[in-house]
């Protein structure tokens, strides 16, 4: 799944009520996880050496000059076909 294909399946899914444009959708990402041209939200953290922290989706930090991600209980549960 790309970032178009993420945006439009997001987009898709109500969450509190209200749905929310592709466009929006892809606005946001590109604040969060950034374009070629503008670094996101989360490149700015980790490049300060923060972590940040999805809740039990996971977390990213930076370990050297790389970006890590390391998943959640929640997530881990799912993948692994334990809850859902």
């Amino acid at each position: 799944m790309d970032m178009t294909q993420l945006a439009e399946a997001t987009a898709g899914h109500p969450g509190d009520g209200r749905r929310l444009g592709v466009e929006d959708v892809q606005r946001t990402l590109d604040v969060l996880f950034g374009t070629v041209e503008h670094p996101g939200t989360v490149a700015e953290a980790l490049r300060r050496g923060e972590t940040v922290l999805l809740g039990s989706f996971g977390s990213f930090h930076s370990e050297g000059k790389s970006a890590v991600f390391r998943p959640g209980k929640a997530l881990d549960e799912y993948l692994r076909g334990l809850v859902g």
